[in-house]
């Protein structure tokens, strides 16, 4: 099994600016840095449509996946209670009979 390369931010920007700034084909750039053509196209996609935000690296997560991230644990922990109420309220039920 292969690892994954792992590429600075600033060797994608490198990158990228030979496409953008500097005039060379992505075929060109992507081989002259050994790199796939794929990846280079994903890396400028990436750069033009977050522009601030490409490339934030591990961890680093936008607004919107904080948000996300926040109401999928507040979901579970609603879901924990929820069952805990029932375990109870089944327990009570039983107690009085």
């Amino acid at each position: 099994m292969t690892t994954r390369k792992k590429y600075s931010q600033e060797f994608k920007l490198d990158a990228i600016s030979l496409v953008l700034e500097q005039g060379y084909t992505r075929a060109e750039a992507a081989r002259s840095l050994s790199l796939n053509a794929n990846m280079l196209t994903r890396w400028i996609k990436e750069h033009e449509s977050e522009d601030t935000q490409a490339f934030r690296g591990a961890g680093k997560l936008t607004a919107d996946q904080l948000e996300l991230r926040r109401l999928r644990e507040e979901n579970k922990k609603l879901k924990m209670e929820k069952e805990i109420l029932k375990k109870a309220a089944a327990f009570f039920a039983q107690e009085t009979n």
